[in-house]
């Protein structure tokens, strides 16, 4: 769906359309987006219309980023400590 709206405003009825779920699942999956800022639902005529918001994207991924770069950080020390196993257990032989 945040796919679909970074190329564009959309409606409700149009988001709808590639996915095997109900209106009702997908309203209920755009309030969360809508609630989280993510995107700004307004109404032209009888229809909805969802647009997505660019910088609270950017705010997420900021935010994802900065956990990626501590969790490889992590996961670097834990390969230094396994190698370093490694090595000694092949000194002694196991």
């Amino acid at each position: 769906m945040i796919e679909r709206l970074s190329r564009g405003p959309a409606s409700v009825s149009g988001l709808t359309e590639p996915f095997d779920l109900s209106q009702q699942m997908i309203s209920k999956h755009i309030a969360y987006l809508v609630r989280a800022r993510m995107v700004v639902k307004t109404k032209r005529g009888r229809e909805s219309v969802c647009t997505l918001r660019p910088e609270a994207i950017k705010t997420v991924g900021e935010w994802a980023f900065s956990y990626r770069r501590l969790w490889e950080e992590r996961l670097d020390r834990l390969d230094e400590v396994v190698q370093q196993i490694k090595k000694e257990e092949s000194r002694d032989g196991k």
